[in-house]
């Protein structure tokens, strides 16, 4: 019983929703979410660690990176999950996708800036 009122209560919390409907297009790392929802870094791993803790998430680090996605292994969450995106109005979160979209352009920006091309 305990296990179902964590992933409920997971689930009753707006940014925690927002974060899930981002994740829905694939992983993202920390800094990615913290520019889409266009707030602070220790607020951002806050909700990430309570989506994590009912088993809505899953994490994999990179370096010093770590990236997020929805975890999909339980049918029960996997549904639940579904079920959540579905319900939630596209442009309820089209600022939040519009902002993910100019934070990655500008990294790739960065990247392709620092990037020398040599012969060989």
């Amino acid at each position: 019983m305990e296990n179902v009122l964590t992933i409920f209560k997971a689930l009753s919390e707006e940014t925690r929703l927002r974060i899930i409907k981002l994740l829905e297009h694939g992983e993202l790392c920390v800094c990615d979410i913290v520019a889409a929802l266009d707030t602070i870094q220790p607020k951002v791993s806050f909700h990430l660690a309570v989506l994590k803790e009912a088993g809505l998430i899953k994490d994999r680090k990179q370096g010093k990176w770590v990236h997020y996605s929805i975890d999909d292994a339980d049918m029960f969450r996997r549904f639940l999950i579904l079920s959540v995106m579905e319900k939630i109005p596209e442009d309820n979160v089209t600022e939040d996708q519009e902002r993910l979209k100019r934070f990655l352009r500008s990294k790739t920006d960065i990247a392709f800036k620092g990037y020398k091309l040599t012969k060989t």
